[in-house]
């Protein structure tokens, strides 16, 4: 059965791959009229023809989002978001679960893509992780955002966790930064990625349902740069026990 389907499974990544550019190519005048207004005005109009795109791109390829809340959420408070990352597919999921005020923290190498780098590099926040000064350069520009009112998201995995576990160990750069500007933090999931796209493949790429979910946000009032390990632990701890709730795929149990 597996080689039987591997045509038609060949056929609609090539359409999801043709499809992806030319929603691009659509959407590409928008961004460079956008990056005219600045980093602040340009990039929140930017993000917001962004989530159309991921909208219009999803339906084309068959994929069908839904947000769900375990909690009420405000859209107009701001927050230091957090994902699990497990899939090149988790970007354009970001779109389409964020809609509010929002710049995302991405890797610098993404920004090579020719045709997609631009947008990316006029949408994020991106981190070369090559040097501590870089990191820390990439810091200060995510503080001076979130002090605007704005809120960031950020994998605090920092690459696919590929362990077989809900969630690989967390870098402090989130917690640090949601201390400092006293910002809470506010976990989501993002069940439906890996199913939908492997991390090892492109030809893994399918239709079907994607689902983030919102769990409740965790203050950070009072806290200071000593409770960094314990708030990245609370947080782990959340959303490890979360994703084993919602049975997340990827889990391998002994």
């Amino acid at each position: 059965m597996r080689y039987i389907l591997f045509p038609l499974r060949l056929i609609y990544c090539v359409y999801a791959v043709l499809s992806f550019l030319a929603t691009m190519l659509l959407v590409m005048p928008f961004v460079v009229a956008g990056s005219f207004f600045g980093k602040i005005r340009g990039g929140n109009f930017i993000f917001k023809v962004c989530s159309i795109w991921g909208d219009l791109w999803f339906f084309l390829i068959g994929i069908w989002h839904r947000n769900l809340f375990e909690t009420p959420h405000d859209k107009n408070k701001h927050y230091i978001f957090v994902a699990n990352h497990i899939s090149y597919l988790d970007a354009p999921i970001i779109v389409k679960t964020m809609r509010q005020r929002i710049r995302v923290l991405g890797k610098i190498e993404m920004a090579k893509i020719p045709l997609f780098g631009f947008i990316y590099r006029n949408a994020i926040v991106t981190v070369d992780r090559s040097s501590a000064e870089n990191r820390a350069k990439s810091v200060r520009i995510l503080k001076s955002v979130v002090n605007k009112g704005i809120s960031i998201f950020l994998f605090p995995e920092g690459t696919f966790n590929t362990t077989g576990q809900p969630l690989k160990e967390f870098f402090d750069g989130a917690f640090r930064i949601a201390i400092e500007s006293q910002i809470p933090i506010k976990p989501v999931l993002f069940l439906d990625s890996y199913e939908r796209m492997h991390y090892d493949s492109i030809l893994s790429l399918s239709p079907g349902r994607s689902r983030s979910v919102y769990l409740d946000e965790i203050s950070v009032e009072g806290l200071t740069n000593r409770d960094v390990d314990v708030l990245k632990q609370k947080v782990y701890d959340i959303m490890e026990k979360k994703l084993r709730e919602y049975k997340a795929t990827w889990i391998r149990y002994k």
